[in-house]
């Protein structure tokens, strides 16, 4: 590759980094929507919160964020972008490098009341299987715990 080229590339990077960025979410931005999820749930009940997760995209959802919805038995009551995983019990669910990762968010939950957990899972936007964070928090006098996760 000739200069020219490369500097054509490397000014296309440095352009479209800003709106990359822009297109993930952060960490502060989960626990924010999360925290909208929790209050969601106390406010309208369970029933109506777990329906309006998975049908009002534009509250529920920001960039590449999503609320779900699993409950203490491992059983996905809500998911904002795939409503086949409602339904299903995910305790056994393994990513590809074997992590039990919603096993893992389940009890740290449990014992810490919130916590963050690391695994591989699908990225809506992107359609590739990336490392993602994702943010769980126990909702107080229901079995079940609300998480968005983070693509990193």
């Amino acid at each position: 590759m000739n200069r020219k080229h490369f500097l054509i590339l490397a000014m296309a990077a440095f352009l479209s980094a800003p709106v990359l960025a822009q297109e993930r979410g952060s960490r502060d931005e989960a626990i924010a929507l999360v925290d909208k999820a929790v209050a969601h749930v106390k406010k309208v009940g369970t029933e109506q919160a777990y329906k309006d997760f998975m049908t009002d995209r534009a509250s529920w959802s920001n960039k590449d964020l999503y609320v779900f919805v699993t409950g203490l038995d491992g059983m996905m009551l809500a998911h904002g972008t795939n409503e086949r995983l409602v339904g299903k019990n995910l305790m056994e669910l393994k990513d590809q490098n074997g992590k039990a990762f919603v096993k893992e968010y389940l009890a740290a939950a449990q014992a810490k009341g919130s916590a963050w957990t690391d695994y591989d899972w699908p990225n809506p936007t992107t359609k590739k299987v990336e490392q993602k964070s994702s943010y769980v928090r126990r909702i107080d006098g229901v079995p079940a715990v609300v998480g968005v996760g983070v693509y990193r």
